[in-house]
């Protein structure tokens, strides 16, 4: 599955097998994306790691795809990996979700990529669960790119849990965005890169 809109220089997709290596070594060692993606949760150990790139080979093996996808990759003109989009449920039962984005290469970042790449993640979840009624962005007060990121697709700060963050021995804010379906439906169509 690809998944666009008119204009865009990125596109999401499935995962394929030329996916796993550059995805193990932007997963090994340390990288800058690595400093705002979620740095309060534990890294992949070597073994999580290589078990979710066997899980991820055979899903790309069986077609095993689950609709609507819980990730996709972003690729860009070459085809090549470069992040993911996710979601995550924060209730189920209430059809309430969240969504991630992670850019791995920080020469792409500030170029639009993670723009396009929300804009198109939120429209097909949108789509995709005619029950949603909004969806979320969960970050970090020190991810000031996510924040930004999150404005300008005209999310909302809802929530902001002050002090609830460690990174690198600092206190920091979580941080809540969200928006509506209607919102997301009216904003749409003024929202540029």
């Amino acid at each position: 599955m690809t998944i666009t809109l008119p204009n865009q220089s990125v596109y999401l997709r499935d995962w394929e097998t030329k996916d796993l290596n550059l995805y193990r070594d932007y997963n090994t060692g340390h990288h800058k994306w690595m400093d705002f993606d979620g740095p309060y949760y534990p890294k992949l150990t070597p073994s999580e790691l290589e078990n979710k790139l066997e899980k991820l080979q055979q899903k790309i093996n069986n077609n095993d795809w689950s609709t609507p996808r819980k990730i996709l990759v972003i690729a860009g003109s070459n085809d090549q990996l470069l992040g993911t989009v996710s979601w995550y449920w924060q209730s189920a039962e209430t059809n309430w979700l969240s969504i991630g984005l992670a850019l791995y290469n920080p020469e792409i970042w500030n170029k639009g990529y993670g723009f396009q790449a929300l804009q198109v993640w939120c429209q097909y979840l949108f789509d995709q669960n005619k029950q949603l009624t909004r969806l979320d962005l969960r970050t970090w007060s020190g991810n000031k790119g996510m924040i930004r990121l999150g404005n300008k697709l005209r999310f909302i700060i809802e929530a902001r849990f002050r002090n609830a963050r460690i990174v690198d021995g600092k206190l920091y804010d979580s941080i809540g965005m969200g928006i509506l379906r209607d919102e997301w439906q009216q904003k749409q169509l003024i929202i540029t890169p």
